[in-house]
């Protein structure tokens, strides 16, 4: 009896969205032709109802992270998703009214259109976490390893179970190339009926066993998944595994050629030049403000400068508000932690809201740094890290940037473990960097900025 088919994540976020689409498209549709009076309705006015109404949905689900599978079907989330709505559409109101010069249509239909809509969005996603506790979502994992790199199988399992977040992956069954497994198999063609997916952890598959092959290859046939852990981490965690005992570690450093790529080039260009300006701007703004308050509540200099490790390798100078007391470093180089008792007052409000990082503009302008790229770090912290991984000269294969994927990906670095996981996401950037890679690193730090995420 052949076991059902699992969804993978973005087949049930793909569903997911279908039901908001729908959902929205309908409510839009309600709200154009009941709450608005006849001699507005046009098909000019409904694209643009549509059009409009959707882009700024989609771009505030992206931000809150609607789509996020962990979180869908927490209920807390759903409220706190159904009033993030609500507010967004009380906006669109207020935008189509100033547009059209027109408050006519506050009236009963647009009552329903504001309350139900939010309701109808909540339940369906209350609708869809149920479903999918009983359609089953999880895929049944055959690991196969090294037998001699036992000794990280504890935490490659962790790591394949999702132990810091949902993977969707739980291991069944394990093997160990070179363990002397008497009847193969038996084994083999019994694990092929109880799991739904393989994943290979080696530095070599040269060794594999001929029972093992042909049933990889069988898996295969009948659609079964068949990825090494690089993949699956890569997929999964959107990162790259540093730490992987196993795992070819030119498999981890098969970073893209750097080809010609025109569209990414103008991209950048364009984020460069247009969050320079506008970041400029904000941090010309602030500057006397800071100034000012720095003389009551943070006295000292208004800056700080520190020589950074930049692009090749080489170092150049960054600038900050100061947010820490004077002479905060005199025992020594330290690196920031979330309750640092070196931060002042002061500094914890400019940290809050990130403005401690607007002077950083000025390093983009030198060109010694850009907006999006890995967050720039201490020589003396750079020593300490190229002796524990030598992975970590990589990140300086382009320029560093004031945002980042491992800025926006993981928590505040306050140790050199937490510099070791950032560059998992530094990796992943340089190796996957994208217009779409850089637009969500754009997203997700307005969110950061927006909610006073970190520290």
């Amino acid at each position: 009896m052949s076991r059902p088919s699992i969804l993978n994540s973005i087949e049930r976020k793909f569903i997911l969205l279908i039901g908001d689409l729908c959902i929205i498209l309908a409510a839009l549709n309600v709200f154009v032709n009941d709450a608005i009076d006849a001699q507005f309705i046009s098909l000019s006015l409904k694209v643009g109802v549509f059009t409009f109404g959707i882009f700024v949905y989609f771009a505030l689900a992206y931000i809150l992270e609607f789509y996020n599978l962990e979180k869908v079907t927490k209920r807390r989330y759903i409220l706190s998703q159904s009033l993030y709505i609500a507010a967004l559409y009380v906006f669109l109101v207020f935008v189509f009214s100033v547009i059209t010069y027109d408050v006519s249509f506050w009236r009963i239909p647009l009552l329903y259109f504001l309350v139900l809509t939010p309701l109808e969005i909540g339940l369906w996603r209350f609708f869809f976490g149920n479903v999918f506790r009983i359609i089953p979502v999880t895929k049944k994992v055959l690991y196969i390893y090294e037998n001699n790199t036992a000794e990280s199988l504890r935490d490659d399992l962790e790591i394949i179970n999702g132990k810091d977040m949902e993977t969707f992956y739980k291991v069944k069954l394990t093997y160990s190339i070179g363990q002397n497994t008497i009847n193969n198999k038996k084994f083999f063609l019994s694990a092929a009926e109880k799991i739904d997916a393989w994943i290979i952890n080696t530095k070599s598959y040269n060794n594999f066993p001929e029972d093992l092959e042909k049933m990889l290859l069988s898996s295969i046939l009948k659609g079964k998944e068949v990825i090494s852990f690089t993949s699956f981490y890569e997929n999964t965690y959107e990162a790259l595994p540093i730490k992987s005992h196993n795992d070819s570690f030119y498999e981890i450093l098969q970073l893209r050629n750097k080809k010609i790529r025109y569209l990414q080039r103008i991209f950048s260009f364009m984020v460069n030049f247009s969050f320079s300006l506008l970041v400029g701007i904000i941090f010309a703004i602030c500057t006397p403000f800071v100034f000012v308050l720095n003389l009551f509540f943070n006295k000292g200099p208004l800056f700080y400068t520190q020589k950074r490790v930049g692009q090749n390798g080489k170092e150049f100078k960054i600038n900050k508000f100061r947010s820490m007391v004077m002479d905060a470093e005199k025992t020594g180089a330290k690196m920031a932690t979330k309750n640092d008792s070196r931060v002042t007052p002061f500094g914890k409000i400019l940290r809050m809201f990130r403005i401690d990082e607007l002077p950083q503009i000025i390093s983009v302008v030198r060109g010694d740094m850009q907006f999006i790229g890995p967050r720039p770090e201490r020589k003396v912290f750079v020593n300490e890290l190229n002796k524990i991984t030598p992975f970590y000269n990589v990140r300086h294969l382009i320029r560093p940037g004031i945002t980042g994927w491992a800025q926006v990906k993981y928590k505040y670095g306050e140790n050199l473990e937490d510099s070791i996981k950032k560059l998992e996401y530094d990796l992943f950037y340089i190796k996957n960097k994208s217009i779409t890679l850089d637009m969500r690193i754009i997203f997700k730090t307005i969110t950061t900025v927006l909610f006073s995420r970190g520290v």
